[in-house]
């Protein structure tokens, strides 16, 4: 007989939206979780007797029950609605296109970007992210629950902030949630930095949350709609509505306030500035140490996105009107030149590469290099190359399962073992493996976590602020 139990916990306010189902059929006990009015991710056990499966799922309930979760009956309750950010695009002004080598349609608004040495990475509103390599032809495919606000990286790992207020590691062929913000938070944009997490929302609060999913601090700005969150180690530098602000990176107080001309609606940091695009047709350049404005950027239209050349050498911007923007670092307009489609969201600039994603969804690859922006400042592009899905393209999905080995021998050589570990109320993940300071935290899959069982993973990198991070294929070790 298969029975099934369904709870509800949601809360007025802006708190918990969030089902949690419970189903035994024999020996077999499925968990279902998620945002209510979504599908959920689903997780199963198998028992060797049914009275331990239905004492499983027992437990499992009353643990639910004691957190203020409520039977319910599904569907009854509607579904929270998430914010999704409300961009225009008009055609650009400018008298030429940018010389464009290619261009990758997701099929979805885009506003993720990361770049790396090999890679380009692009995250859309559909819940897709595309890796495609620096000459554009496309690797693989990471299908997500929710759709992908902005990609961010920490050293060569990297991380996918979703509407379901997740936030995805895609470092390894198999992505899993890593840090659980909340069901029902409206991320705007992320930041990572030595592991800590640092988060801007629709409301205009920064929440700062370590590599094991804990909550740190929190501050409310003066503004809302927080679309710019950067930080080192020096601070936390948050941009909102009403201004910039630096925050003590230990949550100890602001160091500084800038308002801005007009509202914040992207930032960028080098190492002796951050860079703030605003509604009110401005970037600017604020020093890290104070907040004292070094330079402006003057554009024709609000300011969508901005990026610099190494060292601020040069500074982009993209406007709601479909133009892409270059200055010299003391603010001298050098040129400005149609996308050849939407407006840019977001950009990277890399090698005399301009990367942007776009209101259509496209990934653009722009020639910034001096000779080819003369040459199309004067009307001669490259023909651009519309980069096709290859047919038999790799698509992962996040871990809500994993597969079982039943000796460490059976896992590939230089796998290292793991044990899921109670610690004041909370499951920490614990090396087992020689060789390793068994006292460091993991960070690992939350979805299969179970206190008590040990996994085998492909491999484990040390991180700055004491703890390691996984990397490839995660067994359960039976």
């Amino acid at each position: 007989m298969t029975t099934t139990t369904y709870l509800e916990l949601s809360q007025d306010g802006g708190g918990a939206h969030k089902f949690y189902e419970v189903t035994v059929d024999d020996l077999t006990v499925s968990v279902r979780y998620g945002r209510i009015g979504a599908d959920g991710q689903t997780q199963r056990s198998t028992f060797p007797t049914a009275a331990k499966a239905q004492a499983a799922a027992a437990k499992k309930i009353g643990e639910k029950v004691r957190k203020g979760y409520a039977p319910a009956v599904r569907g009854q309750r509607a579904a929270r609605a998430v914010t999704r950010r409300e961009v225009t695009s008009a055609p650009s002004t400018a008298r030429a296109v940018a010389p464009v080598l290619w261009r990758f349609r997701t099929g979805s608004a885009a506003f993720g970007i990361h770049v790396d040495e090999e890679r380009c990475w692009v995250g859309n509103q559909a819940g897709d992210v595309f890796t495609l390599d620096r000459t554009g032809e496309v690797q693989a495919r990471f299908s997500l629950p929710d759709g992908v606000k902005c990609l961010v990286a920490d050293d060569f790992w990297i991380y996918a902030g979703c509407d379901d207020g997740k936030v995805y590691d895609l470092s390894s062929k198999l992505p899993f949630a890593a840090y659980d913000i909340a069901t029902d938070v409206d991320i705007f944009w992320l930041d990572i930095h030595e592991g800590v997490l640092h988060v801007a929302d629709r409301s205009g609060r920064l929440t700062v949350i370590d590599h094991e999913d804990e909550h740190q601090w929190a501050r409310g700005g003066l503004g809302e709609h927080a679309w710019m969150i950067r930080a080192d180690g020096d601070a936390v530098y948050y941009g909102d509505t009403r201004g910039v602000a630096a925050h003590a990176p230990d949550g100890g107080g602001e160091l500084w306030h800038t308002a801005t001309e007009g509202g914040v609606l992207f930032g960028w940091q080098e190492d002796t500035a951050v860079y703030a695009g605003t509604s009110r047709k401005k970037v600017q350049r604020l020093a890290k140490k104070d907040g004292r404005v070094e330079a402006v950027y003057s554009c024709d239209s609000p300011v969508y996105s901005c990026a610099t050349s190494p060292g601020g050498r040069f500074v982009f911007a993209a406007d709601s009107a479909s133009s892409v923007y270059c200055f010299a670092e003391d603010g001298t307009r050098l040129w400005k030149l149609g996308t050849g489609g939407g407006s840019a969201l977001s950009m990277q600039y890399r090698d005399e590469r301009l990367y942007l994603v776009t209101t259509d969804g496209s990934l653009v690859c722009v020639d910034a290099s001096e000779a080819a922006i003369e040459a199309a400042k004067g009307g001669t592009v490259p023909v651009a190359r519309d980069v096709k899905l290859a047919a038999a393209l790799p698509v992962y999905e996040p871990a809500t399962n994993v597969t079982a080995v039943t000796a460490v021998h059976d896992a590939p050589a230089g796998s290292v073992v793991v044990e899921c570990v109670t610690e004041s109320g909370r499951t920490r993940v614990r090396v087992v493996s020689a060789g390793y300071d068994s006292g460091w935290n993991v960070q690992f899959p939350r979805a299969i976590r179970e206190p008590g069982a040990r996994y085998v993973v492909d491999s484990l990198h040390p991180a700055a602020g004491g703890f390691y991070r996984v990397r490839g294929d995660i067994r359960r070790l039976l």
